[in-house]
């Protein structure tokens, strides 16, 4: 196989879907459910990363069933929840000009699904398996 270098804004999903920090966590979680996403970059107005928020993250802050009667009833028991108040805060971000093989080391060691992507303190995208499997793909087609 060619030696070569990938970096993480070569695999990134640039522009991923976000929330603010006082977005309801119904709507953080119904966004995710609407675009087949599990995790979601919290940034405020200016583009900086606050913090990250999952599904399961927002489905720990209450108990229900995994169904739509069940989601109806939770929608109620997080009336007036927040992201903030759920969400991991200071979240373990990687450079864009990171290597691949750091944000899969970064995946790997801290257990994680996906990481968001940052230049400075902005956020300019997120890296996730799926975008780790892309990769893996485009290496095994060489």
């Amino acid at each position: 196989m060619e030696a070569h270098k990938s970096y993480v804004r070569d695999w990134m999903t640039k522009q991923p879907i976000v929330v603010a920090p006082d977005t309801s966590a119904v709507e953080a979680y119904e966004r995710m459910r609407d675009h087949n996403v599990h995790r979601l970059p919290v940034v405020e107005s200016d583009g900086r990363l606050v913090g990250m928020i999952t599904r399961s993250d927002i489905e720990g802050a209450v108990s229900f069933q995994r169904s739509e009667k069940g989601w109806h009833e939770a929608r109620f028991a997080l009336a007036g929840t927040v992201v903030e108040e759920v969400m991991t805060k200071q979240p373990v971000s990687v450079l864009a000009d990171a290597s691949m093989k750091e944000a899969v080391s970064i995946l790997l060691q801290r257990h994680l699904s996906g990481l968001p992507v940052v230049e400075g303190d902005v956020l300019v995208g997120i890296i996730s398996e799926t975008d780790v499997y892309r990769l893996v793909l485009k290496l095994c087609e060489e």
